[in-house]
Formats: structure tokens, C-alpha cells, sequence
């Protein structure tokens, strides 16, 4: 199995003017994305966790600029509300997730870690010419995730980044 695996590090940050709590509940209602996130094309929850919701497994599809859709599931393994939220990517993507947010005078800075490596032949043969494309896409997924939360929220976004 010689492959080699391409592998892929983002680092998003919304700035809103939100409460913590109402951005970590956005976030982590996912069923709800598609309502709002632009390039969400459908969510599932294929598991609940316990109680607090590490376990809980989700299947994701996802649409961007690029003319393919990427799948993955996504199993949420810590969960400290409001401050943590990290899962693992399986399927076309694998690797972690994690959300961590920030609260200042009534400004909350959501900051998304993305580590994860491609499982798809083509995306991993095309990877060094395809990496900056990959990049500039997952920027414009993340963008619209900052407007349409911030909409959702009737929030002010303030930086985007």
C-alpha cells in the first residue's frame, strides 16, 4: 500500500459579536448547518453519544466551488461546553477537528483546527498542484460558515480569518 497520503492543516477564526454560548450552540447543532452554511449540503446523525455527546457520529456532505462533493463522518470525542468541541473525520477525510471558543466583552472568536489527509486516490496523485486549489476552497466554505452564523445569530461579524 505504498501511497502516499496528502495531508492538509487549517486554522479558521470568526470574530462575532455573540455570546459564547449562542455560537457554541450553532455550532454544535449540526443537524442544523445545511439551514444556514452555505456548501452544507446534508447532514445525518448516524449515533447519539452519552449525555454529554462524545460519541455521537455524524455524516457530512459538503459542496464548494470545486465540482465534486466530499463525504466524511465526523465522531465527536471531547465535548467542554462552551469551550471544546473536537471530533475525528472518517472517510474521504480523516484526521481531527476541533472548535475552541474564546469570549471578550461580548465578542467570541470561534477558531476551527481542520488536520486531516485526503483517502482518495485522485485528490492524493493531484495534491501537489491540487494543494493551493484544496486550500482556497476550504476558505470559502469557512467564509460562508461566518456569514451564515453570523446572520443566524443577527450578529456582527467582526473578522474573518
Amino acid at each position: 500500500m505504498g501511497e502516499s497520503m496528502a495531508e492538509y492543516r487549517f486554522l479558521t477564526t470568526w470574530l462575532l459579536e455573540a455570546d459564547r454560548e449562542r455560537v457554541w450552540d450553532a455550532v454544535y447543532e449540526s443537524e442544523r448547518w445545511p439551514d444556514w452554511w452555505k456548501g452544507v449540503l446534508e447532514t445525518e446523525r448516524l449515533a447519539d453519544g452519552d449525555r454529554t455527546g462524545i460519541g455521537q457520529v455524524g455524516r457530512y456532505v459538503w459542496k464548494s466551488r470545486l465540482p465534486y462533493r466530499l463525504e466524511f463522518t465526523m465522531r465527536t470525542t471531547r465535548v467542554e461546553r462552551p469551550l471544546v468541541l473536537e471530533g475525528e473525520a472518517s472517510g474521504e477525510l480523516v484526521g481531527i477537528g476541533r472548535w475552541r471558543f474564546f469570549e471578550e466583552d461580548g465578542v467570541t472568536a470561534a477558531v476551527y483546527e481542520w488536520n486531516v489527509h485526503t483517502t482518495r486516490a485522485w485528490m492524493n496523485l493531484l495534491a501537489p498542484i491540487a494543494r493551493p486549489v484544496f486550500a482556497v476552497n476550504h476558505d470559502y466554505v469557512m467564509r460562508n460558515g461566518g456569514r451564515g452564523i453570523a446572520k443566524l445569530l443577527g450578529a456582527r461579524l467582526l473578522a474573518l480569518d
